[in-house]
C-alpha cells in the first residue's frame, strides 16, 4: 500500500508519489547528475560560449527535473528530457542576450567568450573553429553540438529539438558547407 494523498488534496488533486519513489527519484537524478552534467555544461558552453550561464542553465534542468519527476512515466526518457532542457535554457538565455543588444543598438553584439581554460588548451585551430561555430545561426549551432559532441544519431537529435530527421540531416549539411566556407576564407 502506497502512502499517497487521494484527489480531494489542498494541491490541486495532484496525486503524489510515495516517500521510497521519492527517495528512488533522488537517487536517480544524483545519478543523472553525476553521469552526465559535465557533458550537458558543456553542450550549453558550445551553444551558449560562456561557462556561466552554461552552468546555471544545466542547473536549472536538473532543478526542473528533481521538481517534476513524478510526472515522468519513464525514467529512460530522464536524459533525453534534460538535453532538451538544457537546449530550451539556451534559447532562453540567448533571446534575452538579442533583447540586451536591441536595446543598445548601438554597441556592436560582443562575440562569444569561452573559458579562460578552453582559450588556453584551445590551439589557433581550434579556436578559428569555434569562432566560426559561433558565428553560425541558432539551429545550427544545436544539431552540430547533439551530432559531434553527445554524438547522437538523428533520430534522438529530432526529438531533442522538435524537428523532423530530415531537417536534422540538412541543417547539419548546411552547417557544416557555411564552416568548412568560414574556415577557408580565414585561412
Amino acid at each position: 500500500m502506497h502512502d499517497r494523498e487521494n484527489n480531494d488534496s489542498p494541491g490541486g488533486g495532484r496525486v503524489s508519489i510515495d516517500s521510497a519513489q521519492q527517495a528512488s527519484a533522488g537517487e536517480l537524478v544524483g545519478r543523472l547528475y553525476q553521469d552526465h552534467a559535465l557533458e550537458l555544461v558543456r553542450l550549453a558552453l558550445l551553444l551558449l560560449g560562456d561557462q556561466h550561464s552554461a552552468e546555471d542553465v544545466v542547473q536549472d534542468a536538473f532543478l526542473g527535473l528533481q521538481r517534476s519527476f513524478d510526472r515522468l512515466r519513464d525514467p529512460d526518457k530522464a536524459l533525453p528530457y534534460l538535453r532538451a532542457c538544457v537546449v530550451n535554457g539556451c534559447r532562453s538565455v540567448q533571446r534575452s542576450q538579442g533583447r540586451r543588444r536591441v536595446a543598445d543598438r548601438y554597441a556592436p553584439p560582443a562575440p562569444s567568450v569561452w573559458s579562460a581554460e578552453a582559450a588556453a588548451i584551445a590551439s589557433e585551430d581550434r579556436r578559428s573553429l569555434l569562432t566560426a561555430v559561433a558565428s553560425l545561426p541558432e539551429r545550427a549551432r544545436e544539431v552540430l553540438a547533439f551530432r559531434y559532441f553527445l554524438d547522437l544519431p538523428d533520430g534522438e537529435i529530432a526529438a531533442a529539438l522538435g524537428i523532423s530527421r530530415s531537417t536534422v540531416s540538412s541543417t547539419a549539411s548546411r552547417a557544416l558547407t557555411a564552416l568548412a566556407r568560414k574556415l577557408e576564407e580565414s585561412s
